[in-house]
């Protein structure tokens, strides 16, 4: 049996890092609505929509999940409305949890996400060097974009990154401590890898560390004829190697050898070989383009969305912690983002309502899924004193193409950039935190004038 690549898709952030923070380069972040779990409903969204339906299995990666002690996976599951029967896990902890996902779904197919928030102290390399972002391969038989010819592990302990449950930003040793004994795990691990599949030089290398100086001397650790690659992104932590292994899937060509080389508490090598169905089935906007989009965002108000920086809150009331039982009752919209038909008459209701405003019909509706839908904005609104941390809020009103209206939330919201007629698509996020608890909804997003830019849609 070959496990092959059947697709794949990145998503960075909108929001980069402004010129006050002292940080040079394209350094993205997440808004303050965004977690690692939103990111990876964005990556996942702009899969092509067979392939979601395909899989039976969900695989998520991250080192900043939203919940401990509750599965994160579950609420990906939700929004992706994905069947009951698929199996949604959490591997949480390091970038090596990716390692663990990729050979979990190369053994039996499924969905590997990978996110991350990555939190550094002002002006520390992890701030400097790290980046926010996410990507969602599927993986099973069948022809791909990509086959494994080959892959292997070696473990090893060594105290170079880590982070305690109750802090927010992690630690690390000395670079060059953990530089020697990765450079040793990394050589012995990728010549055995090669030696399984019988092959001398491969032309594409990439490479996921958390160890700035293995980054640095990835090209002479491990090279690769065309390229040797880390992520764009800088270390984005669980998702640094599927981030880096997309950006060289949007360049690679036909016949190509990729070999993924992951130093994280070990070494983990797989060896790929691209496919004529690659060119076809590439992402729908490289990761290059979506690194290039970026609005940036005032140190200050970056600090306070990771809870570094106190600021005064508007003086509102603050918002209530969501409930589980009502949350379970409208798990279909509240996640899935789907409304109701009326099968009488055909009107939409956001949200779902069991009686037909428009003929009457009761009990005669079936489910109208609207997430993928595009909008227009029929009417909105700009509220400078909503209790947010990024105000002002917008609010519209939006007109789905295939029928149904309701009011949402703008994300990443210009207030510039919204205007009766904008056209908008749907994003999930989270509304607020109240009480430890997230509240997930769905908001509005801006579709950019050059078509395809920033879309969540598959091609």
């Amino acid at each position: 049996m070959t496990t092959s690549i059947l697709a794949y898709a990145s998503y960075v952030p909108a929001y980069r890092l402004g010129s006050d923070s002292g940080v040079r380069g394209n350094r993205a972040v997440a808004s303050f609505d965004e977690n690692s779990t939103t990111m990876a409903v964005a990556a996942a969204r702009a899969l092509p929509a067979d392939e979601l339906e395909r899989v039976d299995s969900l695989w998520f990666a991250t080192t900043s999940p939203a919940y401990l002690d509750k599965t994160n996976a579950s609420a990906i599951h939700a929004a992706l409305q994905l069947p009951p029967h698929v199996f949604a896990s959490d591997l949480i902890g390091s970038g090596r949890s990716t390692a663990g996902a990729l050979r979990a779904a190369s053994a039996q197919g499924g969905l590997v996400l990978a996110a991350d928030v990555r939190v550094g102290k002002p002006g520390s390399s992890d701030e400097k060097l790290g980046g926010d972002g996410a990507a969602a391969f599927v993986l099973g038989e069948g022809p791909g974009v990509a086959d494994v010819l080959a892959s292997t592990s070696t473990t090893g302990e060594l105290l170079d990154r880590w982070r305690v449950p109750t802090s927010v930003t992690g630690e690390q040793w000395e670079e060059r401590f953990g530089f020697e004994r990765y450079a040793e795990l990394v050589r012995t691990t990728v010549d055995r890898v090669l030696a399984q599949a019988g092959v001398d030089a491969v032309d594409h290398v990439v490479l996921a560390s958390g160890n700035s100086a293995v980054v640095k001397r990835a090209g002479a650790l491990v090279k690769g004829q065309v390229s040797t690659v880390t992520s764009p992104l800088g270390f984005s932590g669980a998702s640094d190697l599927l981030v880096a292994l997309a950006h060289v899937l949007d360049r690679a060509e036909v016949g190509q050898t990729i070999l993924l080389v992951s130093a994280v508490d070990g070494a983990d090598v797989w060896l790929l070989r691209t496919t004529d169905l690659l060119p076809a089935r590439r992402q729908p906007v490289p990761l290059e383009r979506q690194l290039a989009d970026g609005v940036p965002v005032p140190y200050p108000t970056y600090l306070s969305w990771r809870g570094l920086l106190a600021r005064e809150m508007p003086r509102r009331p603050e918002p209530e912690r969501p409930a589980g039982p009502p949350s379970l009752r409208g798990g279909g919209w509240k996640f899935g983002f789907v409304g109701a038909r009326c099968t009488q008459c055909g009107f939409v209701h956001l949200p779902p309502v069991p009686v037909c405003r428009s003929c009457g019909a009761s009990q005669q509706m079936e489910p109208a899924p609207v997430s993928r839908l595009r909008g227009r904005v029929a009417t909105y609104t700009v509220d400078r004193l909503a209790y947010s941390p990024s105000p002002p809020v917008v609010d519209v009103v939006v007109d789905f193409d295939d029928g149904g209206r309701c009011a949402v939330e703008v994300a990443d919201a210009d207030p510039a950039s919204v205007e009766v007629g904008t056209e908008v698509e749907m994003t999930f996020r989270s509304l607020f935190v109240a009480g430890g608890v997230h509240n997930y909804f769905w908001k509005a997003k801006v579709v950019p004038t050059e078509a395809g830019i920033g879309t969540e849609e598959s091609a």
